[in-house]
């Protein structure tokens, strides 16, 4: 399937593992996009008109000008934009339904564990206010359970699912970037260091990553209490 986009997609976004899910796809699709930096240390997650297509307050989201029958249409949810897009451009996610349904039982891993509990591991690591043994503890090892697993995954396998790159790997791989402030070794796990390195070769990749990292630069969260009092409070500044 082969369809144009001549009109770009406007993607609201700020650079995180969620945010990059969308910024490597949409490189990877090579069609015209625009970025609408959503700087959630500000609090612009919370403006009235993001909060409009976007109600929890999350970015990612898009808006294809040319969605379904011609007409606009708004996708929050990252998982949800990459199954959108792979739809529609026919690209990365696989029409045989039992390599997308393989593809889709991996996107749905990271959604519900390998983003959330690293997330949370980072925060008790990183941010939290005061250090709780017990959370720390229960997050580090979690994540460890979890690269364990893809770590098993990926044994003799180039991609996570359906034999080819997907927009599982998409989703996944972001989240493994922040592997050392996890509290992560990936000598521990060569198979994900293999597949790590793989992806990264990959230009599109490296495009996608880029995406607003300028301005993700001019603010350092972990310096700036109030962009955390923001995030994390889930409040407008």
């Amino acid at each position: 399937m082969s369809v144009t986009q001549t009109k770009p997609i406007e993607l609201y976004y700020w650079p995180t593992p969620n945010g990059w899910k969308i910024s490597i796809m949409l490189e990877e699709l090579g069609v015209p996009y625009e970025v609408k930096l959503i700087n959630i240390g500000k609090g612009d997650q919370f403006a009235p008109e993001f909060l409009a297509f976007s109600p929890n307050n999350r970015m990612p989201a898009i808006i294809d000008p040319e969605g379904p029958d011609g007409n606009p249409i708004t996708v929050f949810e990252s998982g949800a934009i990459l199954q959108y897009l792979g739809r529609k451009f026919g690209k990365f996610y696989p029409s045989d339904e039992r390599k997308r349904v393989e593809t889709e039982e991996w996107l749905m891993w990271q959604m519900g564990g390998f983003g959330p509990m690293l997330g949370q591991n980072h925060h008790f690591r990183i941010y939290a206010p005061e250090k709780i043994p017990y959370a720390m503890d229960r997050y580090l090892n979690e994540t460890h359970r979890l690269y364990g697993v893809l770590n098993k995954r990926l044994e003799g396998r180039d991609y996570v699912a359906a034999g080819e790159y997907t927009i599982a790997d998409m989703a996944i791989i972001g989240w493994a970037q922040g592997w050392e402030r996890q509290g992560m070794d990936l000598e521990e796990f060569p198979n994900v260091k293999a597949w790590k390195a793989r992806i990264e070769a990959r230009p599109a990749f490296e495009r996608g990553m880029a995406v607003g990292q300028e301005e993700r630069a001019k603010s350092a969260l972990q310096d700036d209490k109030d962009a955390q009092k923001v995030l994390f409070g889930q409040r407008a500044r």
